[in-house]
């Protein structure tokens, strides 16, 4: 479980959609994630891979692909 002691803002519709289009993330799983990371207020692409849903490279792209947002 990861807990947060700051509230964490919604995920942004492009992350979800980075997530299902690009590394293929399931509906489900994404559901899954989605309520996890609500519950500990943490991000969600942490909760993703802390689930095994996402591999750490998978996270690391997410990572990158987020810097790369915050650039643009």
């Amino acid at each position: 479980m990861v807990i947060s002691s700051q509230p964490q803002p919604a995920p942004s519709a492009e992350l979800i959609d980075f997530l299902q289009q690009r590394l293929g993330l399931s509906g489900s799983a994404l559901t899954l994630g989605l309520r996890q990371a609500e519950l500990e207020q943490a991000p969600l692409p942490i909760v993703l891979w802390s689930f095994g849903l996402l591999s750490l490279d998978q996270l690391q792209q997410v990572f990158d692909w987020q810097d790369a947002q915050n650039q643009g």
